[in-house]
Parts: C-alpha cells; structure tokens; sequence
C-alpha cells in the first residue's frame, strides 16, 4: 500500500501539526532517526551502528564502525601559523602604538583593535592563531620588547618577554608553536653603533619568556620578510631567499633568489606557497613554493607600489597593508592564482614599517 501526503497541516487547516513525543518509523523513534552516533571513551562502544564515530581517548585515535569493524579516520588539522582575523601593529607616519583589524576573508575598513605597550615602528609579528606577537623595533629603548595579544579578543598588548638583541627592520614567522624572528638592523647600546644582523632566534608562543639564539642567516640584512608551511620558514631580502626547519635549530640553508631584488617588502603564505610583496617603492608580487627549493616567479601587482608595508593571510587570500609613502592602503591576493592585487580597504591610521599576523 502506498500513501501519498501533499499536505499536513493541524486541526484547524491554518497551520504545521505539533507531533507529539511516540512517533515511531519502522519501530525506531522518530527522534532517534538518522541521528550521529558518537562516543568519546577508552573503550570501544557495545552495539555501534554502520557509521558510528568513535574517539578512542587511550590512544588518541578517531575511529569509525564500518561493516562490524572499526577503522581509524586519519584528520588533519588545520594550519596554526594564520586565521581568520588579520592585525596591524605599529609604524610611522608619526610613531605609533595602534593595533587595527581586518576580517580577511571580508573586504572593509580596518578597525581599532588595541593599542602596543608603546609606539614602535620597524617591528616584526607572529602568531599561533591564538595568540599574536610583536617584537623589536625602533625606538632603541623598545627594540628588543616582546609583547602579545589575544587574536580573538581586542585590546592592548601585554609583555611577553626579550629578544636575544636590540634589532628592528626584523622579519618574522611562526609553525603555529614556535616563533622565530630574523635578521635586521641591530643596535649596540654599548657603542652606540648599528649594522645589519644575520641573528634567527626563537621563542614558544604559547609561554611567556626571553627569546633564544636559534642560528644565522646566510646573509645579514635588513628589511627583509618572511612565510612558513609550518614546517619550513623562509626569509627573504635584497635578493638572497634562505630558509631553516622551524623544529630544529641551526644555521639557514639558500633557498633562490628573487626575481626582483626588494627589500622593505612584505611576506605570507598558505601551506604550499609564500608570497612576497611590494619593497623599494616597487608594485611587484612575487611567489616561491615553500616546499621545493628555486628562484621567485612573478605572481602579479599591487594596486600601489610601496615599501615598509606588512602582510597576513588566512591560508586563501593575503593581506597587504600600508606602507611608504605612509599609506593606509590593503589590497589582497588569492595565494593559489597568480594576478593582480585588488583593493580591500583602509587602515585606521595610515603608516609605513608596520608589522602584521594574523589568528582565529
């Protein structure tokens, strides 16, 4: 017998019935149908159905139960160096304490975030999509600060702890759970003297602390940028690109070299490619595949050229903000597909050597 049902509607026609609790479908409840089994225990559940999922909690394992058998589901978590809230913390146009934000995925206006311990411009930024950091800089007085905020939560930084040296023009990037910084103009307080350093050194994110010498770079510079796969992080400057495996400390390793030498240029990635922008006063986009060693390739333009500019991504789209002449220019990419910059909007404060990360 078959039951055809255009309509169902309660006793008085002017409306959807309310089905009381009892309601059964082959003998199953209808509450009950085509809903997810799932349990989180040490022991494997008594009587699963066909597509029962499973966390083994004594071995860390999801699991889940296929023709009376359970089978392991091998996930992968998403990437801990980017997100999805983009921040921009000091620079000069006068020296400046502002942090603004921006939603990446969402073009728009940045907005007030916070405000650094103090103004600083030259610095360099990090995160684990939790937590942000921003370290070195210039004044001198600042330039071997660590300070962080909480991505998620506007408001003004907190001390973290020291770098290994007094540097700014550095350049930054994370594994989502240590943080390196690099190179840079380094400031002796002894002599008074500064010259560009070759110094990587390295904190962990999560636990407040000093900064430890984790090698050099090949080369000494400064205003150079960086990006990471969360394995492999690369920096690059004039026209040298050299690169270290973020777990392991030591000395980098060449990776290429830029098409275009630049300095005072911007850096970000997805986990497969880096992106570098802009620097001396240049529009060009350029991009590596982390992974593999080899020379930059030409990606597209920005929408202005400009150095002393800073980025971020989401692991999508890549973020560029500000630079010099001071400008509160953002425009953005889409990492995978080489092209032209677009305009995304404006930051609060227009300046150049800003310092960007971004998080969740």
């Amino acid at each position: 017998m078959t039951i055809k049902v255009d309509t169902v509607t309660d006793a008085a026609g002017t409306g959807a019935p309310n089905i009381p609790d009892g309601v059964t479908i082959a003998g199953t409840a209808l509450a009950s149908v085509n809903q997810m089994e799932y349990v989180s225990s040490a022991e494997p559940p008594s009587a699963p159905s066909n597509g029962a999922l499973w966390w083994d909690s004594a071995n860390e394992l999801f699991q889940m139960y296929v023709n009376n058998a359970w089978y392991e589901v091998t996930t992968i978590p998403p990437p801990v160096w980017y997100g999805s809230r983009g921040l921009f913390g000091g620079g000069f146009s006068t020296t400046t304490d502002t942090i603004d934000y921006v939603t990446i995925a969402t073009a728009g206006n940045a907005t007030d975030f916070g405000n650094l311990s103090s103004a600083r411009y030259a610095l360099a930024a990090c995160s684990n999509t939790a937590r942000g950091l921003f370290a070195g800089g210039s004044p001198n007085s600042i330039g071997n600060k660590i300070e962080y905020v909480t991505v998620a939560t506007t408001g003004n930084s907190t001390a973290f702890g020291d770098l290994t040296k007094v540097v700014s023009y550095l350049a930054s990037c994370s594994s989502g759970v240590r943080g390196l910084f690099a190179g840079g103009t380094e400031y002796d307080p002894g002599t008074g003297g500064s010259a560009d350093t070759n110094t990587i050194s390295y904190v962990t994110i999560a636990t407040t602390g000093n900064a430890v010498d984790f090698g050099d770079l090949t080369v000494a510079r400064d205003g150079l940028a960086a990006c990471s796969n969360g394995d492999r992080g690369v920096f690059g400057g004039e026209s040298t690109i050299d690169y270290v495996t973020i777990a392991t400390t030591g000395n980098a390793t060449d990776f290429g070299n830029f098409f275009s030498a630049k300095s005072y240029l911007a850096g970000f990635s997805s986990d497969v490619r880096g992106v570098f922008g802009g620097g001396t006063n240049t529009n060009i986009i350029q991009y590596i595949t982390i992974a593999t060693t080899g020379n930059a390739t030409d990606f597209g333009d920005l929408t202005v050229a400009r150095s002393g500019l800073a980025g971020c991504a989401n692991g999508t789209r890549g973020v560029f903000g500000g630079g010099d002449p001071s400008s509160d220019t953002i425009d953005y990419i889409t990492i995978a597909t080489p092209g032209n910059a677009t305009d995304f909007g404006n930051l609060t404060v227009g300046r150049k050597y800003i310092s960007a990360c971004s998080g969740t």
